[in-house]
């Protein structure tokens, strides 16, 4: 498999200034305009198996569905120039899907018609503006991809495929990857954020993001999310990083209906090839950060008395390529306990996928995934087998 490949995927997010990622580049004056983009589809294949623990009952489902991958479709629009020695760049995107609701081809779903639709949504990203050089970093402010779990799913393999929690691309356009099971998932958050230049492989970012009101009454203080990356290059290449994201809330009034409380996660991860052989390795905890089991931040934080829900979770993978193909399998586990869930109960996801990438040309990628996910709790335990045979393109 070309080796720029995942490397595009991640452009898509972070929309690094590679070449490979400009479709198409005007230029008028001092100003450039880059257009690029990407569209996948799948076909899906779930079977799925509840058995209730006290009396080893089951029900089982099977469904098929087309629909989008991890990645809902993509088109990028950056302008980038150069002012007084400083770089300048502004960034809008829009992300829409394949999917609807209609049951009638056609006509609109009539339960929910005109934007009320959730099932013919398009997300807007990425939107903002950020400059800087080489030598003092960047100032960036807008929206875009978050700090924390930045990496991990950026490195993720199913990125170009489906990998897990194949129901949920309707509504949402996308399925979930490897989020929930084995980090949470990144986000595109609206945030003002310093990065430091390059030294000699370390670099750094921090800033501030919106703050989330779950619990409390007030957001007098903003989220804070921040990491440390070294990358390094020799008889293995790779990279090492550490991150974290915080957020407190508030409480004007006493006494407070939802206790306020402090939500905190951490999380370490390195990732390293040899030859045509790549493994990665990450780990993460929190308190308060939410159901890391549901993936995203700030989502069953606590149990609505300030005892907060304690997450941890880990990932791992391994990828061989040979010419235009390359093979993966990743495992990951995510786990939560008391909190939203109480005292002494807890919930654990836990899922791998084996994948298989063909690059059939420099646009098109192929995608053969088989995902096996288990999620247990204290009452059920739900065993879900997918099948996904698709393609993405960037363009």
């Amino acid at each position: 498999m070309q080796p720029t490949i995942l490397a595009r995927a991640a452009a898509l997010c972070l929309l690094a200034a590679a070449g490979s990622s400009h479709a198409v580049s005007f230029t008028q004056g001092d100003m450039t305009l880059d257009i690029n983009g990407t569209i996948n589809g799948f076909y899906l294949n779930r079977d799925v198996t509840t058995t209730v623990k006290a009396t080893g009952a089951q029900t089982r489902t099977q469904d098929s569905a087309v629909g989008n991958g991890l990645l809902p479709g993509w088109i990028n629009f950056v302008a980038t120039t150069k002012v007084d020695e400083q770089d300048i760049k502004a960034h809008i995107s829009f992300a829409p899907g394949l999917n609807n609701n209609s049951t009638i081809v056609g006509l609109p779903n009539a339960a929910t018609p005109g934007n009320g639709n959730p099932y013919s949504q398009i997300d807007t990203r990425n939107v903002y503006f950020q400059f800087g050089n080489a030598s003092w970093g960047r100032l960036k402010f807008g929206r875009d991809i978050g700090l924390f779990g930045q990496n991990v799913i950026l490195s993720d393999m199913t990125l170009l495929g489906v990998g897990g929690t194949t129901g949920a691309n309707i509504p949402f356009n996308t399925t979930f990857g490897m989020i929930g099971h084995g980090y949470m998932y990144t986000g595109f958050q609206p945030q003002i954020t310093y990065s430091t230049p390059d030294l000699g492989g370390l670099s750094a970012a921090a800033g501030i993001f919106q703050p989330s009101k779950f619990a409390g009454d007030s957001t007098k203080s903003p989220g804070f999310q921040a990491k440390v990356d070294y990358d390094f290059k020799g008889a293995a290449n790779g990279k090492v990083w550490a991150g974290l994201v915080s957020q407190n809330t508030h409480c004007s009034n006493s006494p407070c209906s939802t206790p306020a409380f402090n939500a905190r996660g951490f999380e370490l991860g390195a990732k390293a090839g040899v030859g045509d052989f790549e493994a990665l390795a990450y780990g993460f905890t929190g308190k308060g950060l939410g159901l890391s089991t549901v993936g995203a931040q700030f989502f069953g934080g606590s149990d609505g008395a300030g005892n907060r829900t304690e997450s941890k979770g880990y990932f791992l993978q391994g990828t061989y390529r040979m010419g235009a193909t390359k093979l993966g399998l990743n495992l990951g586990q995510n786990k939560d306990k008391g909190g939203v869930l109480g005292a002494g109960n807890e919930r654990k996801n836990t899922a791998y996928t084996a994948g298989v990438y063909h690059a059939l040309n420099k646009y098109i990628t192929l995608v053969g995934e088989y995902n096996n996910e288990k999620v247990t709790d204290s009452t059920t335990e739900t065993r879900s087998r997918t099948l996904s045979l698709g393609g993405i393109v960037f363009f």
